[in-house]
């Protein structure tokens, strides 16, 4: 009995995307088996890919940052086969946040608020043939203009296919409520981003504020972390549209139980994490990560602050909603909170 032409559809799709999950999942493991140990051409170069330089143990030495991010692979993957019952297709939309530098086999996943400014600027540097040369003489808004950097999405299905077994994958996290807390007051305490007072604020305010004044609802600028709260833990406002990229959870953007990273950077350890990709990049003489110079860097005792004045049912509800976030990279549950 032939099969439905629909479910033939599905089902090359539903094996095209099995091969993407387990196949290169498992030949990451020993790159090295698969070249013989010899020494390869990766770009036209006479070097090993980031790939290789990461799995080899003879071409890096064991370094208590090689173990620590050993580890936190290790613990990712325990985490995601505890808490993920279903594994679900890949869908080109899951990419989108995936950078591809073909030149040196890296794959980034961006987080805003995770340092995504400073590492696309890098990956400017390392695709631009030679346009930049100082991440830091690039303008931020210029490093977020569409089309700068390619997307693993624009890629074919063969194409994504042949990226995600043989380049190195990475992503930055963030302690979640320190990178909503911060994502709130670059957002909507700054009065320059009025298109998020607009888009945002107004809603907000029209939303989780009694009797609003008709100023607020028209500008949308003085949003209270309380209100930033409740709309957050609403029902209706995932049902209506998807959280914006800049508090969607980091799982919800770049999926690290059906995407296996090869490093998870951490916003904690940035500058010893990022040396670290550069490195195995075979890049460190190409571009050197920007050290950050801001005092106002969103802080655990800046975060402890902005929660005080959140009820518990309210910091439970957030909590849950972050939850995953939480168990995957290793963070704590805040002190501060005040459900436990």
């Amino acid at each position: 009995m032939r099969r439905p032409k629909v479910g033939r559809m599905v089902l090359a799709t539903f094996v095209g995307s099995f091969f993407i999950l387990i196949f290169y999942f498992q030949s990451h493991l020993k790159p090295a088996a698969e070249q013989g140990g010899r020494r390869t051409s990766w770009r036209g170069k006479s070097r090993r890919s980031p790939l290789q330089a990461l799995y080899e143990s003879d071409q890096l030495e064991v370094s208590a940052v090689h173990v620590t991010h050993q580890g936190r692979r290790e613990l990712l993957e325990e985490e995601c086969r505890t808490h993920t019952r279903k594994r679900r297709v890949l869908i080109p939309e899951d990419l989108k946040h995936l950078i591809v530098d073909d030149q040196h086999g890296l794959l980034y996943c961006y987080v805003p608020k995770v340092a995504c400014t400073n590492w696309k600027r890098v990956l400017m540097v390392l695709t631009g043939d030679g346009r930049y040369r100082d991440p830091l003489q690039i303008p931020a808004n210029e490093a977020h203009v569409a089309g700068r950097l390619r997307s693993l999405s624009e890629f074919s299905t063969a194409e994504i296919n042949h990226r995600l077994r043989t380049y190195l994958k990475f992503v930055f996290v963030r302690e979640p409520f320190e990178r909503l807390v911060s994502a709130y007051r670059n957002k909507f305490t700054r009065s320059y981003n009025t298109a998020f007072h607009k888009r945002y604020g107004t809603k907000i305010i029209r939303r989780h504020r009694p009797d609003p004044e008709p100023e607020a609802l028209e500008r949308g600028d003085d949003v209270s972390f309380e209100e930033f709260v409740r709309y957050l833990v609403d029902p209706q406002t995932q049902r209506e549209e998807p959280f914006n990229e800049h508090w969607e959870r980091v799982h919800a953007l770049c999926h690290p139980c059906l995407i296996h990273y090869d490093v998870v950077g951490k916003y904690e350890t940035l500058e010893q994490d990022s040396r670290y990709v550069l490195q195995l990049a075979g890049a460190e003489g190409e571009v050197r990560f920007p050290t950050s110079g801001k005092s106002t860097r969103t802080t655990g005792d800046m975060a402890a602050q902005f929660f005080h004045n959140i009820s518990p049912v309210y910091q439970r509800k957030l909590y849950n909603l972050y939850r995953m976030d939480f168990l995957l990279f290793n963070y704590s549950t805040p002190a501060y909170l005040r459900f436990r």
